[in-house]
C-alpha cells in the first residue's frame, strides 16, 4: 500500500502530526509513506526513515507574490507523480485540500466539515472523518490515521512513543556544557502575544544557575536574545541554526523553555524534557503533557476557533512557577 500525507507547515503542527509515522510502521512496514510538504519546513522530514519521499512544494511563497503562474506550475508537478492508494489531507486547510486532491488518487480523506479548520476543506475529499476541532491536536492526527489505516492502538501509546526526529549527519554542536544543565531558551513565537517576556527569561537566567542557551530565527528573535543577554549576560546567544542544526541541539540539551512555538514542540517530539508556555493559544490542544514534557498556562480562557491576538497573559507567568517545574525536570 502507498499513501501519500499532506501536511505542509507550519514547523508545530508538523512535529505534532510526525509522531503518526512510527505506529503506522508498526502497524505494516510495508506501508509506503510519502509526505507533501512546504519546502521550507523539508528539512524535518528529508531524513526520517519511515517516510519513502518527500514532496516538496511553494504554495506559501508564491501565494505571497501572488503569482498565480506559479502556484498552477506546482500543483501540476504533483499531477505527475506516481498513484497513491490513497491520500491523507492531516492539516484540514484549503489550501492543503486542493494539494490533496491534486495527487493522483482515487481516495481522498480528511476532516469534516464540522472538524476541519476551514469547512470548505471537505469538499475536495470523498471520504471524511469526524473527530472535533476543539481536542488535543495530536490526538486528531492520531485518530486521523487509525481510522485511515485500521490501526489497533489505543491513544495512550502516544506517551510510549520513540524520539522521531533525525538529522542526516552529527552536526558540531557548540555552547554545550559538560558541568551545568544546558537548558535551551525560545523567546521567538509567530506573534507577540505568544512569547514569554524576556525580563522573566532573563531572572530565570539570574535565579537558576544552569548553562542557558538562546536560540532565534529571524532578525526580530535575534533582537529579543540580545535584550536577555542584556539583562542576563551570562546566557549564550546561539548562532542562527538550520532546522538540522537545532534537531542537533535539542538533542544535547537537559530542558527546552518556550512558548506554544516549533522550537519549543522539538521537545516533546525528542523526549527532551521541556516546558511549553501558553497564553492566547490553548495548552490542553497544543502539546501532549508527560512525565518529561510539562505545560504552564496562564488564567485565560481560550477559544482555540478564535484565537485573541491581544490577550498578553502568557507574561502574568510567573517565573517562581517557572523555576519550580524546572527544577522538577531536572532532578
Amino acid at each position: 500500500m502507498k499513501i501519500a500525507i499532506v501536511k505542509l507547515s507550519a514547523l508545530g503542527d508538523i512535529i505534532h502530526a510526525m509522531v503518526v509515522l512510527q505506529f503506522i510502521k508498526n502497524h505494516n512496514q510495508n506501508i509506503k509513506i510519502d509526505w507533501v510538504v512546504e519546502e521550507s519546513y523539508s528539512g524535518l522530514l528529508d531524513f526520517h526513515p519511515n517516510i519513502n519521499k518527500v514532496h516538496k512544494i511553494n504554495i506559501r511563497k508564491y501565494t505571497k507574490k501572488v503569482s498565480i503562474f506559479l502556484i498552477i506550475s506546482e500543483l501540476k508537478k504533483l499531477r505527475k507523480l506516481d498513484s497513491y492508494d490513497l491520500v491523507i489531507d492531516m492539516q484540514g486547510l484549503l489550501k492543503s485540500a486542493i494539494v490533496s486532491k491534486c495527487l493522483p488518487s482515487k481516495l481522498i480523506l480528511g476532516f469534516d466539515k464540522s472538524s476541519a479548520r476551514e469547512m470548505l476543506a471537505s469538499v475536495f475529499y470523498n471520504k471524511t472523518f469526524k473527530f472535533d476541532y476543539d481536542k488535543n491536536v495530536i490526538e486528531r492526527n492520531f485518530e486521523l490515521i487509525k481510522y485511515a489505516l485500521g490501526l489497533p492502538f489505543k491513544t495512550e501509546i502516544i506517551s510510549h512513543k520513540l524520539s522521531f526526529l533525525h538529522s542526516n549527519q552529527k552536526l558540531p554542536v557548540s555552547g554545550i556544557s559538560n558541568i551545568k544543565k544546558n537548558i535551551i531558551l525560545i523567546p521567538g513565537a509567530s506573534y507577540f502575544s505568544k512569547r514569554y517576556p524576556v525580563e522573566k527569561f532573563a531572572e530565570l537566567v539570574n535565579s537558576m544557575d544552569a548553562n542557558y542557551l538562546i536560540i532565534w530565527g529571524n532578525d526580530d528573535e535575534k533582537l529579543l536574545a540580545g535584550r536577555i543577554k542584556k539583562l542576563a549576560p551570562s546566557a549564550n546567544i546561539c548562532k542562527k541554526l538550520s532546522l538540522e542544526g537545532l534537531v542537533s541541539l535539542v538533542a544535547k540539551v537537559d530542558l527546552v523553555i518556550g512558548p506554544d512555538t516549533g522550537p519549543t514542540h522539538m521537545g516533546w517530539a525528542m523526549n527532551v524534557p521541556s516546558i511549553t508556555l501558553f497564553g492566547p493559544t490553548p495548552g490542553y490542544r497544543n502539546t501532549f503533557v508527560t512525565k518529561y514534557n510539562k505545560k504552564i498556562e496562564s488564567e485565560s480562557t481560550v477559544n482555540p476557533r478564535k484565537i485573541n491576538k491581544n490577550d498578553y497573559s502568557i507574561k502574568d507567568i510567573s517565573v517562581n512557577r517557572l523555576i519550580e517545574v524546572a527544577k522538577s525536570l531536572l532532578i
